[in-house]
């Protein structure tokens, strides 16, 4: 029998618990800031990793 080192569910779970602790007191228009932001910069770190990792050919 094969043991898990990782659990993605757990890490899934684990990651929107601290998404909701973090936006649990925020109104609609802190919320959508918030995920503006977020987004963004998300958008920025992809952009400066295509920089650094060559697709393969």
């Amino acid at each position: 029998m094969k043991t898990k080192k990782f659990d993605c569910v757990q890490m899934k779970r684990l990651g929107a618990a601290k998404v909701r602790e973090q936006t649990a007191t925020l109104t609609k228009e802190q919320e959508l800031r918030f995920w503006q932001e977020r987004s963004q910069t998300l958008r920025e770190r992809q952009a400066a990793l295509k920089g650094v990792i060559q697709p393969a050919q």
